[in-house]
């Protein structure tokens, strides 16, 4: 079972929509300080950057120096660019694109 099949559905939709309705960076802004702490933020914002720097081939000491993610971050992290589902991926190639 994987993580999003343990997860109710139509609540996850409900989110989903919610933030695809954002339209503008700012209203990203007001969205997640509303909805996550400081620290949940912070953990979204670091795993990102840990899956373009794992994409990028930079090694997870040089990873760890650059964020402060533990290894154990960047090893979950890289099973997701590597296995998961494509999230990190798709996204990051759309930021490139940009």
């Amino acid at each position: 079972m994987t993580m999003m099949e343990k997860i109710n559905r139509e609540e996850l939709d409900f989110l989903c929509d919610a933030v695809l309705s954002l339209k503008t960076r700012e209203e990203c802004y007001a969205f997640f300080e509303d909805v996550c702490t400081i620290a949940e933020t912070q953990a979204l914002m670091q795993r990102l950057e840990v899956a373009k720097l794992l994409r990028e081939k930079v090694t997870y000491q040089e990873i760890s120096k650059r964020t402060g993610a533990s290894t154990a971050t960047i090893s979950r992290v890289n099973r997701c660019v590597v296995y998961g589902p494509g999230g990190y991926n798709l996204v990051l190639e759309r930021l490139q694109k940009n």
